[in-house]
């Protein structure tokens, strides 16, 4: 993985634990989703259309049927993932979700696309796993209801992510589709489907607006972001480094469920985020 790649798959770690924590903060639904969409598709609509003008990217039933199926697979994964965040910690959901994510991906990659990752990479792939694993903590825990419902409701996140970003791989590398216009029309393409629930429950949407504006405008800068800069190193790096390099998020997560969500275990938590950025630089050099 080349220097560029891993500076962006750095910015958009940061970034996508950013959105993750204000997610759980906010513990919000197909509301908050909506509230977030809108100000997605706003604020990113006159960039979209700059690059849709300058590049003129082919929308043929290809590229449609494409974009429809990301649309799906990424509303149902927001709102699991929000589901889960109701169910259990940050600090549990998420390295769950993450670590799950880059095996689907991988194993796919290699399968689909037939990439071939080297010894020192699949040995860096490991290191993250491990790192997660030792990130979400006691396993006497994970037996608890909560905690088993969180885990079911991540493990389903995982394996949706690892199928989109497999997927989304195929239409910004094979049909040409640029990821700002992808992600638009994901954001777009939310506010649309959600549209029905929001006006069924426009006095919670006022309640969520009215108290969380900040977290939902952040929310909505933040979300489409983080996967754009993962889509861009996509475009010129393997998938099957490009998925579990992603994970050095679970580091920021970390900090943010220790140190702001006062979650416990902190010591162990940034072990194996140290782990998992161990991980990350095999993967660079492998």
């Amino acid at each position: 993985m080349t220097v560029p790649a891993l500076g962006l798959i750095l910015a958009a770690a940061l970034v996508h634990a950013t959105w993750n924590f204000l997610a759980k903060r906010v513990q919000g639904g197909a509301e908050f989703t909506w509230l977030f969409s809108i100000v997605s598709t706003v604020l990113y609509g006159p960039v979209t259309a700059a690059v849709i003008l300058f590049q003129r990217p082919t929308f043929g039933p290809a590229q449609l049927a494409g974009l429809g199926v990301t649309i799906f697979l990424e509303l149902f994964y927001i709102l699991v993932l929000q589901r889960a965040y109701r169910a259990a910690d940050l600090s549990l959901v998420y390295p769950v979700a993450r670590g799950t994510a880059p095996m689907v991906a991988t194993t796919g990659a290699v399968i689909l696309f037939g990439e071939r990752p080297g010894p020192v990479a699949l040995a860096g792939a490991g290191l993250i796993i491990v790192g997660l694993l030792l990130v979400a903590g006691n396993p006497g825990r994970l037996l608890e209801p909560a905690a088993a419902r969180g885990i079911t409701y991540a493990l389903l996140v995982g394996f949706t992510i690892g199928s989109y970003t497999l997927w989304d791989k195929f239409l910004v590398t094979d049909l040409g589709l640029p990821p700002l216009v992808l992600n638009w029309a994901v954001t777009a393409g939310f506010s649309l489907l959600l549209l029905p629930a929001a006006l069924r429950r426009r006095t919670e949407v006022g309640f969520i607006w009215q108290k969380r504006r900040a977290e939902t405008v952040l929310m909505g800068v933040c979300f489409p972001l983080s996967y754009i800069l993962v889509l861009t190193a996509l475009t010129f790096a393997p998938v099957s480094y490009i998925a579990p390099a992603r994970e050095i998020s679970v580091l920021f997560g970390a900090v943010l469920g220790a140190r702001v969500l006062k979650e416990p275990d902190f010591g162990r938590r940034l072990t194996g985020g140290l782990l998992i950025v161990s991980g990350v630089i095999a993967l660079t050099v492998g």
